[in-house]
């Protein structure tokens, strides 16, 4: 957790300094699941994510692009251990509290695809509850989630995986400027004895055009 805490104070001092476009921060993703928002088209989100070495990739880094106002690309570059994943996301149905969106991780050559469809409710910003399903492993896996805004820079979320081998989460999302946000949060073991582990992710937000 010490080695967690120096990278995520490292990054997120950098960013600090550099994070000076006007783009509103917005968290991606809850903690473990996508969300069926779309990146607004030419932002940039650059993300810096550590965790426990039990929950996957230790130290990961993400790049989501919005290419236009229903499609978006994302690209993870896994460090311990070495990997890269490729993935898209299309929005089928945007209206002000109803959204509708599929995706899939796994893009590139020989690559195990994560297919899923994802349905939310936004209200006002303030609350918003996910659900949808996620293909793992040959079988189909439902997924949920929620936040809530309790305040201008602070919010509460949480998210589910079904399947033994996976996890629900608890976390907690800052907005430390307008372009950059930190989400620690804490992975519980879907199967018994329910270990915890520990996640904390940096979010920089960047205006490509």
């Amino acid at each position: 957790m010490q080695l967690i805490m120096r990278m995520l104070i490292t990054f997120c001092g950098f960013a600090l300094v550099l994070a000076s476009l006007p783009v509103s921060a917005t968290v991606l993703g809850l903690n473990q699941i996508e969300t069926p928002d779309i990146q607004p088209p030419g932002v940039l989100a650059i993300t810096y994510q550590a965790q426990n070495k039990a929950l996957g990739n230790s130290q990961q880094l993400q790049l989501e692009l919005g290419l236009s106002r229903r499609f978006e690309m994302a690209v993870f570059r896994g460090f311990e251990p070495g990997s890269i994943v490729v993935g898209a996301e299309y929005a089928l149905v945007q209206q002000k509290e109803f959204l509708l969106t599929v995706g899939t991780l796994g893009l590139q050559h020989r690559a195990k695809t994560q297919p899923f469809i994802e349905g939310g409710y936004y209200h006002n910003s303030d609350f918003f509850f996910v659900a949808g399903v996620q293909r793992q492993n040959s079988a189909n896996l439902p997924v949920a989630g929620a936040a809530y805004q309790i305040a201008p820079v602070m919010r509460l979320q949480s998210d589910y995986v079904g399947g033994a081998n996976n996890y629900s989460t608890f976390g907690v999302a800052f907005t430390l400027t307008p372009t950059v946000t930190v989400n620690p949060a804490i992975y519980i073991a879907n199967h018994r004895p329910h270990k915890t582990y520990g996640y904390g992710v940096v979010t920089w937000q960047v205006k490509v055009w």
